[in-house]
């Protein structure tokens, strides 16, 4: 992993990070439904982890961290997602390595999945990149409003998505969809961009 230190002496967003990271500690969940008709019969499960990955890598706010107290932005990010065990109704957290195309990452996300997904261990799958975020989905529920709450000291300055049962309204399929983001390094601003990304992402996608 690649982690560019970030100068705080520059850093233009100084005041609001320095603010948001110490005596008023915030962060907050945005949730939204995600036309999702451009995917047509596509699984949607690995699809969407795939394109919530790349549109992380597009938008640098997505990939802050701190690593050893130092606050910096990552190269690149993987996807560390949950899959369901249908006999103890139990999840377990796995992680695929993103590839940019998106054939080679589901063959690896199947392999993955089909290994792990009978297990009951939480984290079954070792090394989990430190350059990873957090996706999961539930498919059993339509939501209007998803929030976690972390208790970790307040430096969790990662992205963390929760997806839900996909449904048709007005002729098109839409995805509920929870962003839980930090507001240190990620203000409404940024969760625009993304959006905007993700949608423009999922529109041209070609699985």
């Amino acid at each position: 992993m690649a982690f560019h230190p970030i100068d705080l002496d520059s850093f233009p967003r100084r005041e609001h990070y320095l603010s948001f990271i110490g005596n008023n500690q915030c962060s907050y969940s945005m949730t939204v439904n995600v036309d999702i008709t451009a995917l047509g019969a596509q699984k949607l499960y690995p699809a969407m982890i795939w394109l919530l990955t790349r549109t992380v890598n597009e938008i640098p706010e997505f990939r802050m961290a701190l690593v050893d107290g130092v606050l910096g932005v990552c190269d690149d990010m993987h996807p560390a997602y949950t899959v369901f065990n249908k006999e103890s109704k139990t999840f377990s957290g796995i992680w695929t390595e993103f590839d940019p195309n998106y054939s080679a990452f589901l063959a690896a996300y199947e392999r993955d999945s089909a290994l792990y997904s009978a297990t009951v261990s939480y984290a079954p799958k070792p090394n989990t990149p430190p350059n990873s975020f957090n996706v999961s989905m539930m498919p059993w529920a339509t939501f209007t409003a998803v929030n976690l709450n972390l208790y970790n000291g307040g430096t969790a300055l990662l992205p963390i998505f929760t997806m839900g049962k996909a449904f048709f309204a007005d002729g098109r399929r839409l995805l509920p969809l929870a962003i839980q983001a930090h507001h240190a390094v990620c203000d409404g601003y940024h969760i625009g961009r993304f959006l905007a990304a993700l949608q423009g992402n999922i529109d041209g996608f070609e699985g």
